[in-house]
């Protein structure tokens, strides 16, 4: 399957993998040390690309074609189950209370299993 907007497709990728890797989060989102200048990353750019604009999130089944392939649906589906309503719950607070929240371990759990699925769609 050809994906009709893969610059989209790459953001979605890289929310997912900075969900997937709590060693990041706490390194980049957390201690703002950054891998090169002028890099920056924060866990409301990630929820901003899933949930604005890709719109993947909440319901990845419209993302299909645009932005997903459809065997990546399932595993979105549960990543956006467990995030949504940590997003509803906690609204705009700073990172860290995200990172502290017992839900969040289900959150990078998902999203590993997201992204594990996503890679094996990606050239290697």
């Amino acid at each position: 399957m050809t994906i009709k907007y893969p610059g989209v497709r790459t953001q979605v990728l890289a929310a997912v993998e900075s969900l997937s890797d709590r060693a990041y989060q706490e390194r980049v989102w957390i201690r703002h040390e950054l891998p090169h200048p002028g890099y920056y990353d924060e866990l409301d750019l990630t929820i901003h690309s899933l949930f604005d604009d890709s719109t993947v999130l909440p319901d990845p089944t419209t993302a299909v074609g645009t932005v997903i392939h459809p065997d990546e649906v399932e595993p979105l589906t549960e990543l956006g189950a467990v995030f949504g309503p940590l997003i509803d719950d906690l609204g705009d607070q700073p990172d860290a209370v995200y990172l502290a929240d017992p839900r969040w371990d289900d959150v990078v759990r998902s999203a590993a299993k997201a992204w594990q699925i996503m890679q094996t769609h990606e050239p290697s």
